[in-house]
């Protein structure tokens, strides 16, 4: 659950996988949902990843010594998640999705760094989710002022 099935341990960047096969999974399910039920999936999904993500980052980052290892990526899993809630199935919408949850993740702007500092899997599935959250609100921004098209 931690590794998101094994992705966890692609190189480089396993965060970045991780994300692009939350996009390419939530692309295939998502099509297949009719239009109504496509945010309550995405946000299923999410909160199933947080639910499960939580005492699984938890786990495996006390066994494995490390405060939040780079192979745990189900927190990617779930910002991702969060970051696409009611964008298009569209490829552009998608992409900028994806592009704008990296960017946030890795930038961390405030005040994600601190979420960090919350204890466990809290605080590494956390910042992701603060992370999904500032990506939702431009993606949202983007597809609001005809950006995305």
């Amino acid at each position: 659950m931690a590794t998101f099935l094994g992705i966890g341990y692609l190189r480089p960047g396993p965060g970045t996988w991780a994300s692009a096969a939350t996009v390419l999974l939530w692309v295939l399910v998502g099509s297949r949902l009719r239009d109504f039920w496509q945010v309550p999936g995405i946000l299923l999904l999410a909160g199933m990843a947080v639910a499960a993500g939580i005492p699984a980052a938890t786990s495996v980052a006390r066994a494995a010594g490390i405060e939040d290892p780079s192979f745990v990526v189900i927190d990617e899993v779930a910002g991702q998640l969060l970051a696409l809630v009611g964008a298009p199935l569209r490829w552009k919408s998608q992409l900028a999705g994806f592009i704008l949850f990296r960017a946030f993740d890795i930038l961390k702007p405030p005040p994600l760094r601190l979420l960090e500092r919350l204890p466990d899997g809290t605080g590494i599935v956390v910042d992701d989710l603060g992370a999904g959250v500032y990506a939702l609100a431009v993606l949202h921004l983007l597809l609001h002022y005809g950006v995305l098209r």
